[in-house]
């Protein structure tokens, strides 16, 4: 009998520890979406994205946040800035690791599903001529189209525009247009090699 026992006991035991894991995530899951509710609670438009960790959020233009974003702040917090009359979009399923910045003084896009690695800066400004550093500096709106990974500490200057399933690999500088499904890296960028043939358009 005690040997017949022992299994239900541990499949108890198991099924028990499974509810509370379960019971676990889901509230994880339910505050990183209330917490991005409050803390982004002054963009234009925000869907049901997740914030875990902290956020800087400036907002004097628009910010638009489409649903199933996951913004991660846990190490270092991520900054996310649209100027006067500047628009700031960042679509669904877009991932964006920590202690990345953000900013759009004119134009920021980045289309859906895309992975932002961390430290990483994207910005459609110069913010100081090089002649004078008490003038402002030129912009131009940046683009990422969907499904881009962006590796970790890169920096994506103004009037880059970055194709659909591009990889920009770690510490690179994006200065320009990267074609659709390529590998990129460096600085200044090298395009190193075809990931896919780019899907031709419709007639």
């Amino acid at each position: 009998m005690a040997t017949s026992a022992r299994p239900v006991t541990l499949n108890r035991a198991a099924a028990s520890v499974l509810r509370q894991r379960r019971f676990r995530a889901f509230w994880s899951l339910t505050w990183q979406v209330v917490r991005a509710k409050w803390r982004l609670r002054r963009a234009t438009l925000i869907g049901n994205a997740r914030l875990d960790g902290k956020v800087k959020l400036i907002t004097e233009g628009d910010v638009v946040i489409g649903d199933r974003v996951r913004l991660d702040g846990t190490t270092v917090r991520l900054e996310l800035i649209a100027r006067r009359g500047a628009v700031l979009s960042i679509g669904t399923g877009t991932y964006i690791n920590y202690g990345t910045n953000i900013s759009a003084t004119r134009g920021v896009t980045i289309g859906s599903n895309c992975a932002i690695g961390q430290y990483s800066i994207i910005m459609d400004n110069d913010y100081h001529s090089p002649l004078d550093h008490q003038v402002g500096g030129a912009a131009a709106p940046v683009v990422v189209e969907d499904d881009v990974w962006i590796g970790a500490r890169c920096i994506v200057l103004r009037g880059s525009h970055i194709g659909r399933g591009a990889v920009i690999g770690a510490n690179s500088l994006v200065n320009g247009f990267i074609p659709p499904y390529t590998l990129a890296a460096g600085s200044p960028l090298k395009v190193i090699r075809h990931l896919r043939e780019a899907p031709s358009a419709p007639n």
